[in-house]
């Protein structure tokens, strides 16, 4: 019974999950919010008494993958074989788009898959999601995301543009299809999510400042954003160097320093 589950039960379910740590500190976590429900909501336990609280998680250090440009392409060709039917198997066109879309825009999966045709906003080139992990965000659309959105069939019976196999409904996970893509792109140790981080990584590469990145992304910290830092070369260091190039030049007679 709930009430006679004790703080030690818990830890030795939690490190019976030592060899899964991350999975470990999940269920942790689920523990705890359950019990805070059987505490707040139910009254089932006095306050103050869930026996999730104080075990300690095992360290997770950050996992960090970001795709090359030789891997992008391969992706990309993987991708486009899935597409065109080279592969013994089928793939549903909304699972492939919802891919490219996540590629093309750095969103989370969820915002991609429960992504409403109504979101869609062409004249901002936008999407405007109502309600994502961060609140009320707006997603930026690049010439390749509208390309692929153009290309999508519509429904009259189905909201969303990711579609789904039950009628009315959205996909649910791209996870099948993503194995298999990855797998034939060699890079089987990419998660789906990694995606993400790789649209921050050549954003940060391409010079972008870490508040725009930040905004694209739908960072509402800026320690979120922070993490991407060392993908892009210090403003300061290339207003150092650039000073310094030109300062150079006047030296050396060439150029007149204020000029």
């Amino acid at each position: 019974r709930i009430k006679d589950v004790t703080k030690q039960h818990i830890r030795n379910y939690h490190s019976s999950l030592q060899h899964i740590p991350y999975e470990a500190n999940r269920r942790l976590s689920l523990l705890s919010k359950l019990f805070n429900f059987a505490i707040d909501e139910l009254e089932w336990l006095p306050s103050g008494n869930n026996p999730a609280q104080g075990v300690k998680k095992y360290p997770e250090p950050p996992r960090r993958r970001y795709l090359s440009e030789k891997e992008f392409a391969r992706l990309g060709e993987a991708l486009s074989q899935a597409s065109a039917g080279e592969f013994n198997r089928s793939f549903s066109v909304h699972a492939i788009a919802a891919i490219r879309l996540l590629i093309f825009t750095g969103a989370r999966t969820g915002e991609i898959l429960q992504l409403r045709w109504s979101n869609v906003n062409y004249e901002r080139k936008c999407l405007e999601l109502s309600d994502s992990k961060t609140g009320a965000k707006d997603i930026q659309l690049s010439a390749p995301a509208m390309q692929i959105l153009s290309e999508l069939p519509r429904y009259e019976d189905n909201p969303y543009v990711i579609i789904g196999n039950k009628p009315g409904r959205h996909l649910v996970n791209v996870k099948d299809t993503w194995r298999f893509i990855r797998e034939k792109a060699g890079i089987s140790d990419v998660r789906i999510h990694d995606v993400r981080h790789s649209f921050a990584s050549v954003t940060a590469s391409a010079g972008t400042g870490l508040t725009i990145i930040g905004a694209l992304m739908g960072h509402k910290s800026v320690m979120t954003t922070a993490r991407y830092a060392h993908l892009s070369s210090d403003p300061l260091q290339a207003a150092s160097e650039a000073a310094g190039a030109k300062l150079e030049l006047a030296l050396n007679g060439r150029i007149n320093a204020q000029g």
